[in-house]
């Protein structure tokens, strides 16, 4: 259980410090606009891609919080034992899911995005970089729902 928390507090830690990045790049973005008359040329694609990061970053850590949104009706009218089999079947599928969709598919998208060779027009970053969050958001929801499965 040791590892799981440290991977949640390096995680929180990583969220809230693009948050915070993403105030500050933002505060800029409105400071510059109204104040200076000239906004800044990169402040709108930043915000846009901390942005990605923290949707996607923060969906894994909300998983691995057991935070997600959840429909209630079924499990409370069932027993005890089945509601445990039904949380094991559905924490089967967000692996599946992450494993396939996000981990093999993103990884597929960073690689013909590198391979590409395409950059972000302001900033001009490879837009890889900016897709490694899906198959890294990925691996971090594969591991929380075997972490959870373990313990089910």
């Amino acid at each position: 259980m040791e590892v799981r928390k440290k991977v949640d507090k390096i995680l929180g830690i990583l969220l809230a410090m693009i948050m915070g990045v993403m105030v500050v790049n933002v505060l800029w973005q409105v400071c510059s606009r109204f104040l200076l008359g000239s906004p800044s040329s990169f402040t709108e694609e930043l915000a846009r891609y901390l942005m990605i990061w923290v949707g996607i970053m923060g969906a894994a850590f909300v998983s691995g919080k057991k935070m997600h949104v959840a429909i209630e009706a079924l499990p409370s009218r069932l027993s005890p034992k089945s509601q445990r089999r039904l949380r094991a079947i559905v924490y089967v599928l967000i692996l599946l899911f992450a494993l396939f969709a996000m981990v093999l598919g993103g990884s597929r998208l960073v690689y013909i995005s590198y391979l590409l060779g395409q950059k972000s027009p302001a900033l001009q970053i490879p837009l890889a970089l900016v897709y490694t969050v899906i198959p890294i958001s990925g691996l971090l929801i594969v591991y929380y729902k075997l972490h959870d499965l373990k313990y089910n």
